[in-house]
């Protein structure tokens, strides 16, 4: 069995991504500290693939232990999710970001050279486009113009991972730019579970509409778009989990050295206004919400042409919005 490292497992995407690398007969070993998440999330993938999964309590920064887990046994590939990914705190507190995110990212590098690990998938972000000229964005579209410290650290990670490549000639990369993920498990058994007050848009809504939060702020509606707020390209996490395994597949068919880039999203943009519109018609809950001032670090509108990760890695959405929030509410009221 392939076994496959997965930094940040116990996270939103990365729990997700392990259900799916089970499924699919890899053998996912999660590396997380869980600064960022819960061990509920290590309970929930337990109960949906009928066992414990391998995890250890580390932070991939740490050299030593992530010696220790990688001598353990032959290591098929990484899975880098482990990053700090808030666009406003990144504002607010951006040296953090780049220390972790960018650090974070050489530790796991100079772990994999020396235990002779020549596959990466890497998490990045749209983030990485700012805020482009036109949508959608391909993987052409420029790059580095970042509206964030967050985003920037993405652009970084990027270039220090072609770099890697162009310097280690056994060395594959697949670099996955998420989009805006969304929702949860149609088990309800894992989800997003936000540490202190939610920076994502569905958790919020989900927290509001449980009684959690008195109102739901929508940040902005002044920009030039059909409702005056934010476009953004939601995408089902299970959808983007999906993605990973289909990464990890096309690296057997592609010889070293190689660093490919791949949008991951629905192709299709909606309003942060008709993402909660959606939620109240199909939960049948209200949901109190008030417009505020924008947010340093948010761009206008943005969406993903996916027609390269359809056509070279045969991945496509599957699902919809409307599912995501469905099963993000039937999360949120699991959780209470």
């Amino acid at each position: 069995m392939k076994r496959v490292i997965v930094t940040g497992g116990a996270g939103f995407i990365g729990s997700h991504t392990v259900v799916e690398l089970v499924e699919a007969g890899y053998e996912p070993v999660i590396i997380d500290d869980l600064r960022n998440s819960q061990e509920r999330a290590l309970k929930g993938i337990e109960a949906i693939i009928g066992r414990a999964p391998i995890a250890h309590r580390i932070d991939c920064g740490d050299a030593a232990a992530m010696d220790k887990v990688m001598a353990a046994g032959e290591v098929y590939g990484v899975i880098h999710f482990a990053a700090d990914k808030s666009v406003p705190e990144s504002v607010k507190d951006p040296i953090k970001y780049y220390a972790n995110n960018i650090g974070s990212t050489a530790t796991v590098l100079r772990a994999m050279a020396r235990h002779n690990v020549q596959r990466m998938v890497f998490s990045s972000s749209c983030t990485v486009y700012g805020q482009p000229d036109k949508s959608p964005v391909t993987e052409l579209s420029p790059t580095g113009n970042t509206s964030s410290p967050y985003g920037y650290t993405k652009v970084v990670c990027e270039r220090m991972l072609h770099d890697a490549v162009a310097a280690n000639n056994t060395l594959k990369c697949v670099l996955l730019r998420y989009f805006n993920p969304v929702g949860a498990h149609p088990s309800a058994h894992i989800g997003e579970l936000p540490i202190g007050v939610p920076m994502n848009l569905v958790p919020f809504i989900t927290q509001t509409a449980a009684g959690l939060r008195d109102k739901l702020t929508i940040h902005g509606n002044d920009y030039n778009t059909p409702d005056g707020s934010c476009i953004r390209d939601f995408i089902h996490v299970v959808d983007l989990a999906k993605a990973h395994v289909k990464a990890l597949d096309h690296m057997d068919t592609l010889s070293p050295p190689v660093c490919e880039v791949f949008n991951l999203g629905t192709g299709q943009g909606n309003t942060v206004l008709g993402a909660v519109k959606t939620f109240v018609e199909e939960t049948g809950v209200d949901l109190p919400h008030a417009i505020g001032p924008r947010r340093v670090g948010d761009i206008e509108a943005i969406w993903a042409d996916t027609s390269k990760s359809q056509e070279v890695l045969g991945w496509r959405t599957e699902l919809t919005l409307r599912d995501a929030l469905r099963d993000a509410w039937r999360w949120q009221k699991a959780i209470g």
